[in-house]
């Protein structure tokens, strides 16, 4: 985890613009802090609970990378006037109005970003649309203070070559910045130009008018990123520990403690080059066994397996009940999300639990 906090932040480094981690990956202030300590400034958060949970700490910078909704104005505003600088997103008319309307009535400006399309994958505004300049027309009327805009280039997580990666971020960038041109030109401000995603962040090659990168899931890694081919296997930090229960020797199957309420039903991987069914398999060590998998899974059980779909015979004597294996994660943010702490392992073998929490 230390190594991969380090890449990230040394590469967005480099390219001159700030780190503001995603922290819906951990939801621990105590990665948080280490992500602070290693140089990011601000986070970003994907619900308001980590923002009431993270501003509570410390974290006094936060960025709300999700669409606002007009009914949750009013925690924002409480959180503001607490002293959290948070800052909102808004990708519509309706929305950018429901905020200068509470903000009128309370008296008091919102930050707000506009969220930019730059890919096509999800929610935002396209960068040359007319509805852009619109939007920002209406955060200057009072109750609001246009921050900037903001883009997610979520269509990275399908590519998978050095190639197609440096195109798309490259693409990200520019989209983001044109938009940013473009209501600076419409006399409109925009300090803050903000992109990213883990798969970009790690493939960008410039990030000229750019301000700040987020990324998140880089922090633990995870086996869709290896595919992506922005980590390997080795890189991912997040593993469940699970042991083996029984046996199905016939079909070479070996049953763990640890199935999809364990693992998340997340399979990421079943579109990609390389499909880890509910997950890759370690040693308790953590040394990857590459000829396994968890090829199935129940509410409680997991059946470890051969990748290539072939009995093992010799499945009963390589893993005997009471075996502890480790499994790693298809996607981290979702298997993450199922367990209620971490056992945090450092170097010289000692372990902390260090907490994480959910809910909105």
């Amino acid at each position: 985890m230390m190594r991969n906090i380090a890449l990230m932040q040394s590469r967005v480094t480099a390219l001159g613009a700030t780190l503001r981690p995603h922290v819906k990956t951990s939801k621990c202030i105590e990665v948080g802090r280490l992500q602070r300590d290693a140089g990011a400034r601000g986070i970003t958060v994907s619900t308001l609970k980590e923002a009431d949970a993270f501003f509570a700490a410390g974290f006094d910078d936060i960025t709300y990378a999700v669409g606002i909704a007009p009914q949750k104005l009013d925690r924002v505003l409480a959180l503001r006037r607490a002293g959290c600088r948070l800052t909102v997103l808004v990708d519509s008319l309706a929305g950018a109005q429901a905020v200068v309307d509470k903000g009128r009535t309370d008296q008091h400006a919102f930050d707000v970003l506009i969220e930019v399309d730059t890919d096509g994958h999800r929610s935002g505004v396209g960068p040359d649309d007319d509805l852009l300049i619109d939007i920002g027309e209406i955060l200057r009327q009072g109750g609001a203070t246009l921050a900037g805009v903001l883009t997610h280039a979520g269509s990275s997580y399908g590519l998978s070559t050095p190639a197609a990666l440096q195109a798309m971020a490259e693409q990200e960038r520019a989209g983001c910045v044109r938009a940013a041109t473009r209501l600076r030109a419409a006399g409109l401000p925009c300090p803050v130009v903000s992109v990213g995603s883990t798969p970009t962040a790690l493939s960008a090659q410039s990030l000229d008018g750019v301000t700040e990168v987020r990324a998140g899931v880089y922090v633990f890694f995870d086996l869709v990123m290896a595919n992506v081919g922005v980590c390997a296997p080795q890189d991912i930090a997040l593993s469940v520990l699970t042991t083996v229960i029984g046996h199905q020797p016939d079909k070479g199957w070996a049953i763990t403690d640890a199935g999809w309420m364990a693992m998340s039903r997340d399979r990421g991987t079943q579109a990609q080059q390389r499909d880890y069914g509910y997950g890759a398999v370690c040693d308790a060590a953590g040394t990857l066994l590459d000829d396994l998998v968890v090829s199935g899974a129940n509410q409680e059980h997991g059946i470890v397996a051969r990748r290539d779909g072939t009995a093992d015979p010799d499945i009963v004597r390589r893993f005997p009940v009471g075996t502890r294996l480790r499994i790693l994660p298809n996607h981290a943010c979702a298997t993450a999300t199922q367990f209620d702490a971490y056992h945090v392992r450092d170097a010289d073998g000692t372990t902390q639990v260090w907490h994480r929490f959910h809910g909105w």
